[in-house]
C-alpha cells in the first residue's frame, strides 16, 4: 500500500475502471492518459479554479455498480497537483476502504469518508450536465425527465408547463445536440421557449462542444435581440471562441463590456483570450476597473496553463497602454504587501 501514490493506481489496483471529469470551469471529460500525466506531475491541470483542481471520479468494478467522488485538490504555482494533500486523501481512503474502493461500506466507514476536506458539491446545473454526460459515456439511458423535456420542446406546450420540467431532462437533450432528433428541439427552445427554459439550455450548452448551427443562432440572438440573456448566450458559446469574439467586439463598439461580462469571459470563455487582439482588448478594459477587481481576474487567468505564457508576456510588453501599466504596477504592489 505504501507504493500507491496516485488515485489512478489506487483505483486500478483495486480492480476498478474509472472515468474522470473536470468539474470546475466547464464540465468536461478528461482523457484517462491525460489524467495519469496530471497525477504524475508531468503536466499542469488544464482548468484550475481558485487555485484548485475540481474533478469527479466515476468508477466501477465487475458488479457494474457505479461510484462517484467529487474532489477538490490544491495546485501549486505552476498548476501542478500539490502532492501532500493528494497523499493525505489517498491515505485516508486506504484507511477507510483498504484495497477495495467499491466495497460495501459499514456505517463507521461511511462516517469516516463523509465530509472529508477534499470533497465539494457541484451546483445543480453542473450536476445535471455531469449526469447526462456520464450516462451517455456509459451507454446508459437518459434520465426519467428526458421524455417530458422532449415532449415539451417538440409540442410547443403551454407556457405554464415549463415549470414542470427538470433541468436534468434538458441536459439529457443538450448532450445530444449533434443529432437530427435533438438539434431541432434545442433550436426551437432557444427561439420560442420562455426565458427560463432558454437560460437552462444555455447553462447546459456552455459545457459542451455544440453544433455550429446552434452557435450561429446564439450569436444572431446576441447581435439582434435585447440584452436579457446575453451573459448566458456568451457562456453557451464557450466551444466557439471565434464566434464569441464577434460578440465581444460588438459589445466593445457599443461600450458595453461590463464587469459581469469580464467575469464571464474569465470563467467560461477564457480560450478566446488566446487571440492576441481580444487579449489586448480584454486587458485594457480590465485595467479600467477597480484595482482589486483587476488583480482578482488577472491572477485567476494567469493560473490557466494555456494563458499563462501569454499573460506573463504582457507584463514585459513595452507597448502596453499606460492604464494597463498602472494596473500591473498595482498588482505587483498588492502581491508584495
Amino acid at each position: 500500500m505504501d507504493k500507491i501514490t496516485t488515485l489512478s493506481q489506487f483505483l486500478s489496483l483495486g480492480g476498478s475502471q474509472f472515468h474522470v471529469y473536470e468539474m470546475g470551469r466547464r464540465v468536461q471529460y478528461i482523457d484517462t492518459k491525460a489524467f495519469e500525466q496530471i497525477e504524475a506531475l508531468d503536466r499542469p491541470y488544464p482548468s484550475p479554479l481558485q487555485g484548485h483542481a475540481h474533478f469527479a471520479l466515476v468508477f466501477w468494478d465487475e458488479t457494474k455498480e457505479h461510484f462517484i467522488w467529487f474532489l477538490k485538490l490544491p495546485l501549486d504555482e505552476q498548476g501542478l497537483l500539490s502532492p501532500a494533500p493528494r497523499t493525505q486523501f489517498i491515505k485516508m481512503i486506504i484507511e477507510a476502504l483498504g484495497n477495495s474502493p467499491t466495497q460495501t461500506l459499514t456505517e463507521a466507514q461511511q462516517d469516516k469518508l463523509a465530509n472529508h476536506p477534499f470533497s465539494f458539491k457541484p451546483n445543480s446545473e453542473k450536476l445535471a450536465i455531469f449526469n447526462a454526460l456520464v450516462r451517455q459515456k456509459l451507454n446508459h439511458p437518459p434520465s426519467s425527465q428526458y421524455q417530458k423535456a422532449c415532449d415539451y420542446l417538440a409540442e410547443n406546450s403551454k407556457e405554464s408547463q415549463w415549470k414542470e420540467l427538470g433541468l436534468q431532462g434538458i441536459a439529457d437533450i443538450c448532450v445530444r445536440n449533434d443529432d437530427s432528433k435533438h438539434l431541432p428541439l434545442i433550436q426551437k427552445g432557444l427561439s420560442t421557449a420562455p426565458n427560463e427554459i432558454q437560460i437552462a439550455i444555455c447553462q447546459c450548452l456552455e459545457h459542451l462542444t455544440i453544433e455550429p448551427s446552434l452557435a450561429h443562432l446564439l450569436l444572431a440572438q446576441i447581435l439582434n435581440e435585447d440584452r436579457e440573456n446575453d451573459i448566458y448566450r456568451l457562456r453557451a458559446l464557450a466551444s466557439h471562441p471565434n464566434l464569441a469574439k464577434k460578440a465581444i467586439m460588438y459589445w466593445h463598439k457599443q461600450n458595453q463590456l461590463t464587469p459581469e461580462l469580464l467575469i464571464t469571459i474569465a470563467g467560461r470563455n477564457w480560450t478566446m483570450l488566446q487571440d492576441t487582439q481580444l487579449q489586448t482588448l480584454y486587458l485594457n478594459t480590465l485595467a479600467e476597473q477597480e484595482q482589486s477587481f483587476f488583480n482578482q481576474l488577472f491572477i485567476e487567468l494567469v493560473a490557466i496553463p494555456a494563458l499563462r505564457p501569454l499573460l506573463l508576456a504582457q507584463l514585459r510588453n513595452p507597448e502596453r497602454s499606460e492604464q494597463l501599466t498602472q494596473a500591473i504596477g498595482g498588482l505587483f504592489k498588492a502581491t508584495k504587501s
